[in-house]
């Protein structure tokens, strides 16, 4: 039995609450070979859950001062949009149902997110999440993105649990890191990235998807019922 009952669920979003690293993948490695560079898969690795920031940051070690990221940047953004004309972005499997039965128990809902507002809100939105979350932290609403604890502190400030009361689910290390220097329990469902196991040791349960997420939490809240 856990230590303290589950007061708040908080989830990052994409990779786990929406089938987009997929897409972000395709986007990246087209717009690097439109620009004549190489995207490799361990390059693609260390983008994967950070912000426009840390791919900056990836690109400039990778390829050098001269990447013209600016130009990346729109490039990237225009091969998102044709990915998504060609496959509409989807809710993960089980994120609905997962959701749902949280809301009719009562259990609030926040998501910690790397993305901008405008790019959360609206990608929530579009698969019909976005009703189910108090509050939604983005990297326009903190100082310190992830794998820094800020962005899940924030969420459970605004919710006015304690963080111990907080459980987080989330698909990359750099999550993981964030969501457990923050104090709060972790799940995680890996996507796009095998875990480490180091970063396996820091998490309450590695899961295959959010179906047995689901599975988990309703035993767990029906314990403290």
């Amino acid at each position: 039995m856990l230590a303290e009952p589950i007061e708040a669920v908080l989830f990052d979003m994409d990779g786990t609450l929406i089938d987009s690293e997929s897409v972000f993948r395709t986007a990246l490695f087209n717009a690097c070979a439109d620009l004549g560079f190489e995207m490799t898969a361990d390059i693609h690795t260390s983008i994967i859950g950070g912000t426009a920031e840390n791919t900056r940051r990836v690109l400039f070690d990778a390829f050098g001062e001269a990447f013209p990221f600016p130009h990346f940047y729109d490039t990237c953004t225009m091969h998102i949009q044709a990915e998504l004309e060609r496959n509409p972005m989807r809710a993960k499997r089980g994120a609905e149902d997962l959701l749902q039965f949280l809301d009719n128990t009562g259990i609030p809902m926040a998501v910690a997110t790397s993305s901008r507002h405008v790019h959360a809100n609206g990608h929530l939105a579009k698969v019909g999440l976005l009703p189910f979350f108090r509050t939604v932290v983005t990297r326009d609403d903190v100082t310190n993105p992830k794998p820094h604890p800020e962005p899940y502190l924030t969420a459970a400030k605004r919710l006015d649990i304690h963080p111990s009361r907080c459980i987080v689910i989330e698909d990359t290390p750099t999550g993981v890191l964030a969501a457990t220097s923050a104090g709060m329990r972790t799940i995680l469902v890996p996507d796009m990235q095998k875990p480490p196991p180091e970063i396996v040791a820091l998490c309450s349960l590695v899961l295959d998807d959010l179906t047995h997420a689901h599975d988990h939490l309703a035993k767990v809240l029906g314990e403290f019922a």
